[in-house]
């Protein structure tokens, strides 16, 4: 469940109307709920209590410095891709043995940089990756902890775009040839501590199936190195549980749990999570200022102040996020509308052929589930500032991250006088 609710005909925040926010703040505007942020993650660690697991929040669902300061003073860890978002972490205040890094192409700084800060593991994708790790342990004279990333091939039911445990997919190590470098070459690497191995398959997946298979197949790898005398402590599942966009039926964190705690006891391994549109999806909207009503050739739309570059899911995965007016008239009459935003392509489309009431230039939408993957892709493209972000607590509103101003387009462009002369 979510804090976004329709009470005296207005939509709120926990105890905030929407529309205040939007006009105090201006469109298009971020805003988050508090609560659900930290009940998500709370329904998470105790679903899966028994086996007291390090939950790492996923900073590329969002990384704003406020949310993750929260997440972290809960007790969650933190799952990074980059030195940027290493960077990140450590400035909100995560401690660096609850801090994964994962990502298909670590670049030696940022090994170097996640040695250095001393981090829980690193999730290592390729041969190629851990002979880089090597020499960077060697450079820096410390055991370097890594987790190999397997790719179990099992298809996760998800978008193409989000699947991430497939043969073809460039994620991970196949199980096989993990098996076969374990034994045959891990003497090559005398710096690394192999702390276990690493699972993440997609994003958005609805049901537990694809994440027991996989389970499974590392499972066996597990049993036969251990017959070979090889101790191997943790199992990371990665994230991609999913949520409610439309009209998904995602299993709940107590049913995954059910169905997967068992797979991991029997392992005798120590657990990471990585969730991330989990627990931030539906704890965010964007909220968006109508501009003009038009009707072309028996087509309307709305044009809103909100584009593709704010977020960009609709147009880069055809993704559904519900469009609801900020004060619900259920009196007015309906039509079927495009929402479209302002940029210059064709695919600058936030929902198609969706029935809602006649409104009026300076009314607002709220565009729901976009807390995962929405400022945090957001852009500059046609020269637009990017959105404000702003968190509510109960009755109370936060800036967390202020509008960008026109100013700011230019803050890191460099004129050289030579070639103006």
């Amino acid at each position: 469940m979510h804090e976004f609710r329709v009470r005296k005909g207005h939509l709120y925040c926990e105890g905030v109307p929407v529309e205040r926010v939007a006009r105090a703040a201006g469109t298009p505007v971020y805003l988050y709920s508090y609560k659900t942020i930290v009940d998500h993650f709370t329904k998470l660690r105790t679903a899966f209590r028994e086996l007291a697991p390090l939950i790492c929040f996923s900073v590329k669902a969002n990384g704003n410095l406020a949310i993750l300061k929260v997440l972290v003073r809960h007790g969650a860890g933190l799952d990074i891709v980059s030195g940027g978002e290493l960077h990140k972490a450590l400035a909100a205040g995560c401690p660096p043995k609850r801090i994964v890094f994962a990502s298909v192409g670590k670049q030696p700084e940022e090994i170097r940089d996640a040695l250095r800060a001393g981090i829980f593991c690193l999730n290592v994708e390729s041969l190629p990756e851990l002979e880089t790790i090597q020499a960077e342990a060697v450079l820096a004279r410390r055991a370097a902890p890594v987790a190999l990333r397997i790719n179990p091939d099992v298809e996760a039911h998800t978008h193409r775009y989000i699947t991430t445990g497939i043969a073809e997919s460039k994620f991970g190590i196949d199980l096989e040839t993990a098996e076969r470098l374990i034994s045959r070459r891990w003497r090559e690497f005398p710096s690394l501590r192999l702390m276990g191995f690493h699972l993440h398959i997609g994003s958005q997946i609805t049901k537990a199936e694809p994440f027991i298979r996989s389970i499974k197949r590392v499972g066996g790898l597990i049993t036969r190195l251990r017959r070979r005398g090889l101790a191997i402590e943790w199992l990371n599942l990665g994230g991609g549980l999913g949520i409610v966009y439309k009209d998904e039926r995602p299993q709940t964190a107590a049913e995954f749990a059910r169905a997967v705690v068992p797979l991991v006891r029997r392992l005798q391994v120590r657990l990471i999570l990585e969730p991330g549109r989990f627990i931030v999806g539906n704890a965010g909207i964007l909220v968006t200022r109508v501009l003009y009503r038009k009707d072309a050739r028996g087509k309307r739309f709305l044009v809103v102040d909100a584009g593709m570059n704010d977020l960009i899911r609709p147009a880069l995965y055809g993704a559904y996020h519900e469009v609801v007016p900020t004060v619900p008239d259920s009196k007015t009459s309906r039509a079927v509308y495009d929402v479209v935003g302002p940029v210059c392509e064709s695919a600058d489309v936030l929902a198609r052929n969706r029935r809602l009431p006649r409104l009026e230039a300076g009314e607002h939408l709220a565009v729901l589930g976009a807390g995962a993957y929405g400022f945090v892709m957001s852009s500059n493209y046609n020269g637009r500032p990017r959105a404000a972000e702003v968190l509510v607590r109960g009755t109370r509103t936060f800036v967390i991250r202020r509008r960008e101003t026109k100013d700011d387009l230019l803050r890191y462009d460099l004129v050289p006088q030579e070639l103006l002369t």
